[in-house]
């Protein structure tokens, strides 16, 4: 065979296993996703809940759709940091209160972007009782208007609850 041949089929065969482990570590098929959840031996529950829905975002694994619901009220769902310098760390912290009959259970605050950290209340806030996240926000290679999002993942009501901050960094 033809060494040129050789090298082109050697060439086709490694991006075509590499294009599968691509797509595997993507999380763009459904048993990577569910791989990557740990739910291999609930495969069928939670590819019927991934189906059912259509969308990545609302999957639901059944011990969150089942448990629970209870209510959360923020003080602010919005904070303005103002004015602040590039390479600035900020801090703010959103309070809350679990209005509801049931213990309120944060399983995850994800932020929009690398720039954001959040940390939050890790155990069970029961009713009555509050909590709090704290973000810190760094500045750094964000000049000029800044709007972020966290999205707090709970078993409220409301189980993808938005919080916003805005800053102008200059």
């Amino acid at each position: 065979m033809n060494s040129n041949l050789k090298t082109i089929l050697l060439t086709v065969l490694t991006l075509s296993c590499f294009t599968i482990a691509l797509v595997e570590l993507s999380g763009v098929s459904k048993t990577a996703l569910l791989n990557k959840l740990n739910m291999q031996g609930n495969k069928a529950n939670a590819a019927h809940n991934l189906e059912s829905t259509g969308n990545l975002k609302e999957l639901k694994t059944p011990a969150q759709s089942d448990r629970p619901k209870t209510t959360v009220r923020f003080d602010k769902d919005t904070f303005n940091f103002g004015t602040i310098k590039d390479g600035d760390v900020v801090e703010h912290t959103y309070k809350f209160k679990n209005t509801g009959a049931n213990p309120l259970i944060i399983d995850d605050v994800i932020a929009t972007c690398g720039c954001t950290i959040p940390s939050y209340t890790k155990t069970p806030v029961p009713p009555g009782q509050n909590g709090e996240i704290k973000i810190s926000f760094n500045s750094k290679g964000k000049a000029g208007n800044v709007d972020k999002a966290i999205t707090v993942i709970s078993n409220a009501e409301q189980d993808r609850i938005p919080l916003k901050f805005k800053a102008l960094v200059q």
